[in-house]
């Protein structure tokens, strides 16, 4: 894969597409992803399966965000928060082969150059709220070399 965060900003940019567009993920994949990636056949499958993990469970990461923002609504939130938030729980529920610690840094990264000027700092704040309560239910599986964890956490 040449570039992982290129892949993560096509993926971004494909479920942005979807959820505001009302794109079907065929077409962001084909038109976003695959136009944006070219060559990169490793960062293609890894955006589109970004894309469709994501797709595919919004309501549960939703009920997930929900959890971790008081006295609002995930409607509310700046949509490409919202969206980010999806991608990084995707991210740490479905990719096992991804330090929690790397999904959240990439997520904050995407959020300073896609979103506000505090979304960095918003992100930041819910994923790690949102990992230590996934640590707790023990949803998070991690495996690989570097992945594994101090369980003092």
């Amino acid at each position: 894969m040449q570039n992982r965060r290129a892949a993560r900003e096509a993926a971004l940019k494909s479920i942005y597409a979807v959820e505001i567009g009302k794109n079907s993920t065929q077409e962001a994949t084909q038109h976003i992803i695959k136009f944006l990636l070219k060559n990169d056949i490793d960062g293609i499958r890894f955006a589109e399966k970004l894309l469709l993990i994501t797709a595919d469970h919004t309501d549960e990461l939703d009920q997930i965000i929900g959890q971790h923002i008081d006295n609002w609504n995930v409607d509310r939130l700046a949509v490409i928060d919202k969206l980010l938030l999806r991608m990084a729980i995707t991210e740490l529920l479905y990719f096992d082969d991804i330090p929690a610690k790397v999904t959240i840094n990439e997520a904050i990264e995407l959020a300073k150059d896609y979103s506000t000027r505090k979304s960095g700092n918003f992100v930041n704040g819910i994923l790690d709220a949102v990992l230590s309560s996934l640590k707790k239910e023990n949803r998070i599986k991690k495996k690989g070399r570097g992945l594994i964890e101090a369980s003092n956490r």
